[in-house]
C-alpha cells in the first residue's frame, strides 16, 4: 500500500478549470497498468492538492508510476509513503530485538 501527496501547477489547475475532468479514472489506469490498484482519490486543502491510496505489486512498480506521473508536467510536487500493515510492523519490531544498535560517539 501506497499514499501519495500530490500537488498541481498553477498551468494544470487552469486548465482544469476550462475543462473539468475527473481524475480517478487516469490514475486508476496508471496504477492498474503495473498490475495494481487505486484505492482512494481526494482532493484537499492545505499544503498538498491531493492524496492517493494505491495497492501495488512491489516497490518498483509504484515508483514507475510515480515516475511517469512526475515526467508529465502537471504535478508541482509528489510524495509517496510505503505503508506498512500492522502485521508487517509487527513483524519489524521482532527482527528489531536482534540488532544491537549504538547511538554515534556512545
Amino acid at each position: 500500500m501506497y499514499l501519495t501527496r500530490f500537488s498541481y501547477t498553477p498551468d494544470t489547475w487552469a486548465r482544469m478549470i476550462e475543462n473539468p475532468e475527473d481524475r480517478r479514472e487516469a490514475a486508476r489506469t496508471y496504477i492498474e497498468s503495473v498490475g495494481g490498484k487505486l484505492h482512494g482519490f481526494w482532493y484537499a486543502f492545505g499544503e498538498h492538492d491531493g492524496w492517493n491510496l494505491w495497492e501495488a505489486p512491489d516497490n518498483v512498480s509504484m515508483a514507475a508510476v510515480a515516475l511517469a506521473i512526475g515526467a508529465g508536467g502537471a504535478v508541482s510536487s509528489m510524495e509517496t509513503t510505503v505503508l506498512l500493515s500492522v502485521e508487517d510492523t509487527l513483524e519489524a519490531l521482532e527482527k528489531a530485538k536482534s540488532i544491537r544498535y549504538r547511538p554515534p560517539a556512545a
